[in-house]
């Protein structure tokens, strides 16, 4: 059975970048599951890209693959990458920052290559379009057997030109910033729920929101703001029914204080 593939673009889908893409793949590896983990990052938006990406690559069963282009420096300088992680899942994609925070989620990097060697190209050479000619024949090559070293010289190092800020502390308590806003306002942040108070304030802006954490949408009353512990594991400022960074006017790099009480 050929382990599934996750897809994560900006290609959104009113183009036929995706289809071609996935047909690139399936040039290689006919029988190849592909699993589209969204095509809607912002445009040439690479730290929203990884964190996406991080949020959804452990999911996914061990030896998957995952293929990623977010890549507004396609036809650089630009290394094209395959990258095996110590859980065994191998991540493909541009060399810019945006395949490593879902490499350390999945254990840390194992091995890496540069993805030179022509006979794992497609058919096609475009100098803009390195996600159909480059990276998804890769993949099917991969998910078809190839070994990754097979696919190019080994690298000792992948670029690292942004990372997710830790947590802080402030008067001896956590201090955090949004991550991302998803599809319904949720502010995501960096506060993992392991160094919250058991009860707690949050102080967003000049907002204030008592009682947290709440255990989930429904113990507040419509229109009415939370924070509880999300799916990524991470703190997150929500208005029941709806759209907290429209209600508070804030988005990613937002501050978060905790108090305690």
């Amino acid at each position: 059975m050929l382990p599934p593939i996750s897809l994560l673009t900006d290609f959104g889908l009113t183009d036929t970048y995706v289809g071609q893409m996935k047909a690139a793949i399936l040039r290689v590896a006919p029988g190849a599951v592909l699993v589209d983990l969204t095509h809607e990052v912002p445009a040439q938006d690479v730290r929203g890209g990884a964190f996406l990406l991080w949020s959804a690559v452990e999911a996914f069963p061990e030896g998957s693959l995952h293929l990623a282009v977010v890549d507004p420096g396609v036809g650089s300088t630009r290394r094209a990458v395959a990258a095996r992680t110590r859980r065994g899942d191998v991540l493909v994609g541009p060399d810019n920052g945006l395949l490593v925070p879902a490499i350390e989620q999945l254990g840390g990097l194992a091995e890496a290559v540069e993805l030179t060697a022509p006979e794992y190209r497609g058919p096609k050479q475009s100098r803009t379009f390195h996600g159909r000619d480059v990276f998804a024949p890769a993949v099917g090559h991969l998910a078809a057997g190839v070994e990754i070293k097979k696919l190019g010289p080994a690298l000792h190092h992948l670029e690292r030109p942004f990372s997710f800020p830790p947590p802080e502390e402030e008067n001896g308590w956590p201090v955090g910033e949004v991550l991302h806003v998803d599809t319904y306002g949720n502010l995501i942040t960096n506060l993992p729920g392991a160094v919250l108070p058991a009860r707690f304030r949050v102080h967003i802006g000049t907002t204030v929101i008592p009682n947290a954490p709440h255990a989930h949408y429904q113990v507040v009353a419509s229109g009415e703001l939370l924070s509880l512990v999300g799916s990524a594991g991470l703190l997150e400022v929500s208005v029941r029914d709806g759209n907290a960074a429209k209600v508070l006017g804030v988005g990613r790099g937002a501050r978060v204080h905790i108090e305690p009480g």
